[in-house]
């Protein structure tokens, strides 16, 4: 059914307080909530060949003053006389994940629904007027989380590099690299932040601790304030046609489609944050079972690496999209690759005719 209860049980109007209890994460790490394939894209990001220049380069002369002027003079900045019930959010959420310096946020005028977490020496959250509108208290609660998230993980400093180089830094005659090495390291960039995106809707998640209210807020973001009109159950079954449908054509094609992008697909995303919601390590955490920050300088890097490689093991394995489907068999010694290749890309892929037969039997021992 569809989930009609706009407001979580929370009562009417905005909220002053937190309408019901939320277990809080005292010492809580980023490590607990970080998305396997995030960590993973930040490694390969920083082994890019000249991101460190592009990246020491940057950070010296970005303006971050200006920008904080800039959202200080052209945006409402949100505290206890303006926006108060987010003020109220940002601090409880800051509260749950035991981030001790609230960040400064901003309401800016934009027609678009749009948050993000910025900043070199410190995070900047940025909410549009057009988000505000949209979401209700409980969904709202989880998008101000999932930007906390952002800030505990530091993603807020590749985000402000992958924002100037995407508007400015094709045009700047001074950077030390060619456009083709920019523009490779905007894709990697871009790579990094829609998996960022899944780790901080699970941030989002242990903020607002309702998985009803992230699913609206994510529908609502696809399909816009219709929650009448949309179903749960109808919207994450879009998430298993898109993996699973076409044929290798259409593999490549969602992959150039996602290229320019920097978020990943709503229905995607809530199909993950559904899995992580009822997943053991999800339960663990909110039974206080999880990483500290005080123990990440002891955390395996060697450890991390092994966690990444098995979840992508895992997702090649369990996907149902056609390109991941024939990865999955080539590394399980299927034969006849080449036959394979040419089924799939004609859509004739999957059929055990009689030359499937002959290709699988193992005529020659090898």
């Amino acid at each position: 059914m569809t989930d009609g209860n706009h407001h979580g049980g929370d009562g009417e109007g905005h909220e002053r307080v937190p309408g019901r209890h939320r277990r809080r994460f005292p010492g809580i790490s980023s490590r607990a909530y970080e998305h396997p394939a995030d960590r993973s894209a930040l490694v390969a990001l920083r082994r890019l060949s000249g991101f460190d220049t592009v990246f020491k380069a940057l950070s010296g002369l970005l303006p971050e003053r200006s920008l904080r002027l800039l959202f200080l003079s052209d945006s409402v900045r949100v505290s206890d006389a303006q926006f108060a019930h987010l003020n109220t959010m940002l601090r409880d959420a800051c509260y749950i994940l035991d981030l001790e310096k609230v960040p400064p946020m901003y309401v800016n005028q934009d027609p678009n629904p749009n948050a993000m977490c910025i900043g070199l020496d410190e995070p900047i959250i940025v909410v549009t007027t057009a988000l505000v509108e949209l979401l209700d208290e409980e969904e709202m609660r989880a998008v101000i989380g999932h930007e906390v998230g952002h800030a505990l993980s530091g993603h807020s400093v590749y985000r402000t590099i992958l924002l100037f180089l995407t508007n400015l830094a094709l045009k700047v005659a001074w950077i030390p690299l060619g456009n083709v090495a920019i523009m490779a390291i905007v894709t990697a960039l871009r790579e990094w932040f829609r998996k960022s995106e899944l780790s901080a809707d699970r941030a989002g998640l242990l903020v607002g601790q309702d998985i009803k209210a992230s699913m609206r807020g994510l529908m609502k973001l696809a399909g816009g304030n219709h929650l009448h009109e949309m179903n749960v159950d109808a919207f994450l079954e879009q998430a298993e046609e898109y993996e699973a449908g076409g044929d290798l054509r259409d593999s490549v094609l969602k992959i150039l489609n996602m290229l320019p992008r920097t978020h990943p697909f709503a229905t995607v995303r809530a199909a993950e944050l559904k899995k992580w919601a009822e997943s053991r390590d999800f339960q663990r955490i909110m039974d206080g079972h999880y990483p500290r920050r005080e123990e990440d300088k002891d955390a395996s890097v060697s450890d991390s690496f092994r966690q990444s490689a098995s979840a992508y093991a895992d997702d090649v394995r369990n996907s149902k999209d056609p390109l991941m489907k024939l990865v999955s068999d080539i590394a399980g010694g299927a034969g006849d690759l080449g036959g394979k290749l040419r089924g799939k890309f004609t859509g004739q892929g999957g059929q055990s005719g009689q030359g499937g037969q002959d290709s699988d039997r193992p005529s020659d021992g090898r």
